[in-house]
């Protein structure tokens, strides 16, 4: 057994990871079990300066807000702003905080700086502008996408000015009220305001649609680009406060489900512009269905990886990480019967795995699944080995 996994170890490097693919895919997917650990983001980095230089790859995209995500990419493609400044309003989740995001953005300016724009790499973030306990207002997202077209098409054609969309809005804290995760009555989704932006989000959608080749002569691909963005943020916080309002048994899984259809929906676009590196939690990128419980009440959903997949076929791929020990979490040695233990035995610090070969070695029964001595940290599945296409295995992490 111990024989047959080790002959399905590689290096940690681009071209392994490729070797396991049967063609170069759009949308290259690395997950992690766990967020804020610099190991795992020095890791992803040099992957994708590998996949920069050796595969053509000229897009990163990872798990921030889509709109806050711009603020990195200007910065990286044109200069504009600071590091320190890019690094604080770039990112959400505290993600700006991190030493290796740094080093991901200044790595990125830095290579493109002379480059022409067919060759400069680009950033993005494709998570919805949500937290745990709250999502924005949809103010921003809808009045940039309302400013693109009212310069570029005529005032007739518009359902609404400016001004009646900031009087729908109000205030944005009626918007962005934690209160409302917990109670739905604290909500603003479901108010005649909102109904309402929702259906004028939808016609100017529906204009940037049908308005499409004037669009792209009239401005450029890039700023078409950026009101698709607008666009789907729009319609999808908008959604996503609909349900925030809902007091039905739904309620939980319709705003789970909400905001990996908004990460796949940034994610096919991606898509479009050619290769991609995505990173983010192996939860949001797998091809199975995502379940757990809240408040003792099971949710099944279809995460990002899993609606994506469903487009792109064999054009996505998703290899997941996998990990030994965390000590400084309370992640000790994994049990030798668990998926991690058998990876844990094997020499290599850090490998890649192909994850099909593994699932044959081990045969059946499965491996047991390792349980979490920490609520951040999510082990591999083995019962999920199927949909991976590889598994980078990082035997210990240490605290960054």
């Amino acid at each position: 057994m111990a024989t047959d996994i080790k002959d399905t170890a590689h290096a940690v490097e681009a071209a392994a990871v490729m070797g396991l693919l049967p063609a170069r895919p759009r949308l290259l997917a690395l997950g992690e079990p766990t967020h804020g650990e610099d190991t795992l983001l020095d890791l992803r980095n040099e992957l994708f300066r590998q996949l920069v230089e050796q595969e053509g790859y000229r897009t990163i995209a990872i798990e921030s807000d889509c709109m806050m995500g711009l603020v990195v990419d200007d910065y990286v493609t044109s200069g504009t702003g600071t590091l320190d400044e890019v690094m604080e309003h770039g990112f959400s989740h505290g993600w700006g905080t991190s030493a290796a995001n740094r080093e991901l953005v200044r790595w990125m300016r830095a290579y493109n700086d002379g480059r022409p724009a067919s060759e400069r790499l680009r950033f993005a973030g494709f998570d919805g502008p949500l937290e745990i306990t709250a999502a924005a207002s949809p103010r921003q997202a809808l009045t940039a996408l309302h400013g693109y077209l009212a310069a570029r098409v005529d005032a007739e054609l518009l359902s609404c000015t400016g001004e009646t969309l900031d009087r729908l809005f109000g205030a944005d804290d009626r918007w962005t009220n934690p209160a409302a995760m917990m109670d739905p009555t604290e909500s603003v989704g479901q108010s005649a305001e909102a109904r309402e932006l929702r259906l004028l989000a939808d016609d100017l959608v529906a204009l940037l649609d049908t308005r499409t080749p004037h669009l792209l002569a009239a401005s450029s691909r890039d700023g078409w680009d950026r009101a698709r963005l607008y666009g789907r943020t729009a319609t999808g916080l908008l959604r996503y406060h609909r349900w925030m309002a809902d007091t039905s048994p739904a309620r939980m899984t319709w705003l789970v489900s909400l905001r990996d259809q908004m990460m796949a929906h940034n994610l096919l676009a991606l898509a479009e512009r050619g290769p991609a590196l995505v990173h983010a939690h192996n939860g949001h990128l797998q091809r199975a269905k995502s379940t757990m419980r809240m408040d003792g009440m099971p949710l099944e959903w279809w995460s990002a990886g899993a609606l994506v997949s469903a487009r792109l076929g064999a054009e996505y791929a998703f290899v997941a990480t996998a990990l030994g020990t965390i000590r400084h979490r309370g992640v000790d040695t994994p049990p030798p019967d668990t998926a991690e233990g058998l990876l844990y035995a094997l020499p290599e610090d850090r490998c890649v795995i192909d994850a099909p070969r593994l699932a044959t070695a081990v045969g059946d029964p499965l491996p047991a699944h390792r349980v979490s001595p920490w609520f951040g940290y999510s082990p591999l599945d083995p019962a999920h080995l199927a949909g991976i296409d590889g598994i980078v295995f990082v035997k210990d992490v240490a605290q960054s």
